[in-house]
């Protein structure tokens, strides 16, 4: 689960990481008492997306005036915003950050994220921050610093100074640095995140270090640990249909193409999205129905797939393990009369009770591709498109 700006530094502020002091505003005139109520400009107006590079896009203003605050909130609530991270897609703009504006002497990087090689908890560190970071890692490399955390023993403060040291701090400033990083290690654990960034970490003109922005990612397996964190989720940020689905507790990502697929397990969803690539094709979403998988799955998979108008043709690949393969025929034959299917339907069963499935297909009536094995069905899927 993703999180808001301001929802990562309240987190934050509860673990003794300094960030500016701010309040959020729904309306242009909250947003004028927010920034009365923070003291003297100038200040910040913060467009509040699920979405970094809002200073490109506009979504970040310095204002010196009561009504350049009103004016940039009145610019952006209500209105949607699309940045280079969100592949073309305009997020809703219900909420803007008003916070105090400090002059930034400096910008640093700082992230914490599950390092898959590595197998641990990895801090990436950087003197150069601020919107080029992307820059500074593929043209720079050497002024990007990590460090693989030892799970027995946490990150130790020694670490975090001569981290400090090496990017040129002052020695109070690599102290504060060491105590952000713990506090960083602390919140990821104790919430159970999947990544932390910090971008800009800032060197303000009064020579502390504050989280000027945050990011933060939640594991949505520990959601039912940390219900104050679920109960952060703002649905108008996400997907509909991948809302509907996580509704359903069925994993689906929509994606670019047309060819809908429907499948048991997650392995087999990524492998039948390769097969449809290596053939010509593109998935037009994932989506695992799971193994537990009951006729009514099958049916609710069948409207989030065709819940899309890009969706030309579905294959559906079921391997029956503990699912049987004539209940999954069963709800495929259902949900093609119930939804009322208007595009070609490739089926490839295998498994459990897959002759039974088979036939009930045959005899079904319907106009249903069957296809012997995976790259089969993927071929005619894809031919299905032009016929």
């Amino acid at each position: 689960m993703n999180f808001h700006e301001y929802q990562a530094k309240q987190l934050l502020a509860e673990y003794g990481i300094p960030v500016p002091p701010g309040k959020v505003a729904a309306t242009p005139d909250e947003a004028v008492e927010a920034a009365k109520s923070l003291g003297a400009g100038p200040w910040m107006v913060k467009a509040q997306i699920h979405a970094g590079g809002r200073g490109k896009a506009g979504g970040v203003k310095f204002c010196k005036t009561v009504d350049d605050v009103k004016a940039a909130a009145a610019g952006m609530l209500g209105k949607r915003m699309a940045t280079y991270q969100t592949a073309g897609v305009e997020l809703p703009i219900n909420l803007v950050l008003v916070t105090t504006a400090g002059e930034i002497v400096k910008e640093l990087y700082l992230s914490v994220l599950v390092d898959r090689g590595t197998k641990t908890i990895t801090y990436i560190v950087s003197a150069e921050g601020g919107v080029e970071i992307e820059q500074v890692a593929a043209e720079t490399p050497e002024k990007i610093h990590t460090l693989s955390v030892d799970f027995v023993e946490g990150v130790q403060g020694y670490q975090g100074r001569e981290i400090g040291f090496k990017m040129g701090l002052t020695a109070k400033q690599a102290g504060q640095l060491a105590s952000i990083m713990v506090n960083l290690y602390r919140i990821f654990n104790e919430k159970d995140l999947s990544l932390v960034e910090l971008n800009p970490l800032a060197i303000l003109d009064d020579g502390n270090l504050y989280a000027l922005d945050g990011k933060f990612n939640s594991d949505d397996n520990a959601g039912f640990r940390h219900k104050e964190l679920v109960a952060m989720r703002d649905k108008s940020q996400e997907d509909p249909t991948e809302v509907i689905a996580s509704e359903l507790d069925i994993n689906y990502v929509t994606m670019d193409g047309n060819i809908g697929c429907m499948v048991n397990g997650a392995g087999l969803a990524m492998a039948t999205m390769d097969v449809i690539k290596l053939n010509g094709g593109e998935p037009a979403n994932f989506l695992d129905v799971g193994g537990g998988a009951n006729k009514q799955r099958v049916i609710e998979a069948f409207k989030l797939i065709l819940s899309s108008d890009k969706v030309k043709a579905i294959f559906v690949n079921i391997f029956g393990g503990i699912v049987r393969c004539d209940m999954i025929a069963e709800g495929i034959i259902d949900a093609v009369k119930e939804v009322g299917v208007k595009v070609p339907v490739v089926v490839r069963l295998e498994g459990t009770n897959v002759e039974e499935g088979k036939r009930l297909l045959r005899e079904s009536g319907m106009a249903i591709i069957p296809a012997d094995d995976i790259n089969d069905g993927a071929k005619k899927a894809v031919a299905a498109l032009a016929a």
